[in-house]
């Protein structure tokens, strides 16, 4: 490679053994730049880039070949949520450790994007929580694709992962107190951890869709995965603005901000959504000391969900 000075590389001609999406990403945006011409205002352009990018982006058929400005476009246009900030942070590490390569080959005199680094720490809470307004603008659109799985994550608090894996034959019926769902790890999905195994109680609504909608053997969702669900769930928020800020996920996070109005103590709301174990004020975990929550108990709190009954059906 010759020196700066008389050859000057532009970043997009560099064959290095750091060629990877990452480096593809930063040629996408500086391949015209003179690698020596790179400063810490291009990588603090190329970090903002990076904090839009949302996680199922190149999944769109837009994004399989656009470059960084134009992901992160997309991402604002069609996603409520961006990268975690770890995964950010990974993508800014890649990127300048290919400077790092690039002071090694002579190419560069010192690594302009050593000290930059992504400032926001993880957020435990990434998803919006629906509103019961929003609620009623998912359910009134009656999605031909989406509406069945909406329903059971507002009334489950199910994951996606969760909801596409259910089978005809993971509901039991338990006579007067109605059908229940098991959620176990099956051919079709595994789950995020050993608290997510769990049962739980079919709401009226629920019950009423199985017997009206939804298959009787096999999957109950024959035709959806997680990635269709992020896909669909972010065309509903194309349509409609007012969703923005909220993705599928968000329907979990209702139907626990539901247990909360009801009084639904934090240690049967936990375990009830497939979270690890609460602890009591003076620190015992109630998964090792309770006797757990009745039947009849998981009942009452999936009744206690409360959705808008004239966009229902």
């Amino acid at each position: 490679m010759g020196a700066l000075t008389d050859h000057p590389q532009r970043l997009h001609l560099i064959a290095t053994p750091w060629r990877s999406l990452k480096t593809e990403l930063l040629s996408s945006h500086l391949g015209k730049h003179p690698v020596g011409d790179l400063s810490l205002s291009h990588g603090k352009e190329v970090l903002g880039y990076i904090t839009r990018l949302s996680p199922n982006v190149r999944k769109y058929r837009d994004g399989k070949d656009a470059g960084l400005v134009d992901l992160a476009s997309l991402s604002v246009a069609s996603e409520g949520s961006t990268l975690a900030p770890q995964t950010q942070a990974r993508i800014l590490k890649q990127m300048s450790q290919f400077l790092d390569w690039c002071v090694s080959e002579g190419e560069l005199g010192t690594n302009p994007w050593e000290a930059l680094e992504v400032k926001d720490r993880p957020d435990v809470h990434p998803h919006g929580v629906l509103t019961d307004d929003q609620v009623s603008i998912l359910l009134a659109a009656k999605d031909r694709v989406l509406h069945p799985a909406l329903l059971f994550g507002l009334l489950t608090g199910m994951r996606s992962g969760e909801i596409c894996g259910l089978m005809a034959e993971d509901v039991t019926a338990k006579g007067n107190l109605g059908r229940f769902v098991s959620i176990k790890p099956n051919l079709v999905r595994l789950l995020k951890s050993k608290a997510a195994e769990r049962e739980v109680p079919l709401h009226g609504i629920l019950e009423k869709l199985l017997d009206t909608a939804l298959q009787t053997s096999g999957r109950l969702f024959p035709h959806l995965t997680v990635d269709k669900v992020a896909k669909r769930y972010a065309y509903l928020r194309r349509l409609h603005p007012e969703l923005r800020g909220t993705e599928f996920y968000s329907t979990r996070k209702w139907f626990i901000t539901q247990c909360e109005r009801t009084g639904v103590p934090e240690h049967f709301t936990v375990t009830f959504v497939g979270h690890h174990s609460a602890r009591s004020a003076n620190k015992l975990t109630y998964g090792l000391y309770s006797a757990g929550i009745s039947d009849e108990h998981k009942r009452e709190i999936v009744e206690g969900a409360r959705v808008p009954q004239d966009v229902l059906l």
